[in-house]
């Protein structure tokens, strides 16, 4: 593949650009051949433990997004992040016509244990593909709830499961097949979309 992609992946809450989660996906997506961009949101920067408030979230972003689309001439940008960062995305997504599709590592639909505070509602509106990547053991996403978002989506979305994955993809085992097999995915849905 040639450079004509670029993927823009945000970090979660709890940590920055440069965690081995990000990173994995940072360095093997630049192997297939994609460019790849990776940034801090200013709350990880200045070292504080507690994000941002939204609207400063999606301002960061949307500077980023602006600054690839100056620098690079892409024939296709896909957004997205993991957890906090793909709902970040999912947020500033319809102000970018130039944006072809949406990533989420992990969407936080509900916070642990409060299923009944879903954040799906501007997901049924976006007008790019999604693809959903989510451990079946992922205590931001039950699975029959995650299934349902999707299925109310409609053919926009995709979603993979990693058994037995947590919130970061990992499985008990702590093997890193898991990311390895949401980076196939997440390859098999670029070239499908």
């Amino acid at each position: 593949m040639s450079l004509e992609t670029a993927i823009i992946l945000a970090h979660g809450a709890g940590q920055g650009m440069d965690s081995p989660f990000m990173s994995y996906f940072h360095t093997e997506l630049q192997k297939r051949g994609f460019h790849c961009v990776k940034f801090n949101f200013e709350y990880m920067d200045e070292k504080r433990r507690v994000p941002d408030p939204q609207p400063k979230l999606q301002a960061r972003y949307r500077a980023v997004i602006e600054d690839v689309l100056k620098q690079h001439r892409l024939k296709r940008l896909i957004i997205g992040g993991k957890s906090m960062g793909g709902r970040v995305a999912s947020y500033v997504v319809a102000d970018f016509p130039e944006v072809s599709g949406l990533i989420f590592l992990g969407y936080p639909l509900h916070p642990p244990g409060k299923q009944d505070q879903l954040r799906d509602p501007h997901l049924y509106g976006l007008p790019v593909p999604m693809l959903f990547i989510s451990g079946t053991k992922d205590a931001f996403a039950e699975k029959a709830l995650l299934e349902r978002v999707v299925r109310k989506i409609g053919a926009n979305a995709t979603l993979n499961w990693i058994e037995g994955g947590d919130h970061s993809l990992k499985t008990r085992r702590g093997d890193t097949q898991s990311l390895a097999t949401a980076l196939d995915a997440i390859v098999r849905w670029i070239e499908g979309i």
